[in-house]
């Protein structure tokens, strides 16, 4: 790591700390040569994958457009807003540990449903109306069903 103030490539790590939760480290450092101290901050960077729609587009994963959708679906229910942000970290989770560079929204849109089944069962019904496209009554009474199986 060079010095932020001499430019010095030579810089020694003093101390190292483990920050939010273990997903980053802190590390305060010495440059050898003009003595100034400064911290530095490294995290892991995992690439999110493509989406492929189902007319076949692709476009880059919107962290927006998950967080508009569950909150959409959550809307006016008793849901803390740690318990969505848990939600949408899991989604993102799950898309990264695939290790895939691309994915199909339907993968996307089925997790989506697994979180939002755990968060309320009124906000995934209301999800899955608009994702699977129901038409009638007695889809809504079967997912329903379904629902109160589980």
């Amino acid at each position: 790591m060079h010095c932020p103030f001499c430019s010095q490539p030579d810089t020694k790590v003093i101390d190292s700390r483990l920050m939010a939760d273990g997903s980053q480290v802190r590390r305060r450092r010495e440059c050898q040569q003009c003595k100034e101290r400064f911290t530095t901050f490294e995290v892991a960077e995992l690439l999110m994958p493509r989406i492929i729609k189902q007319d076949g587009t692709r476009e880059p994963f919107d962290e927006q457009k998950l967080r508009n959708g569950l909150l959409r679906a959550l809307e006016k229910r008793p849901v803390s807003v740690e318990r969505i942000e848990a939600a949408i970290s899991s989604v993102k989770h799950y898309l990264q540990v695939l290790g895939e560079r691309e994915v199909k929204s339907l993968v996307v849109g089925e997790r989506v449903m697994e979180a939002l089944r755990a968060l309320d069962g009124v906000a995934y019904v209301r999800f899955a109306s608009v994702y699977r496209s129901f038409q009638d009554i007695s889809e809504f009474r079967q997912e329903l069903d379904r629902l109160e199986k589980d």
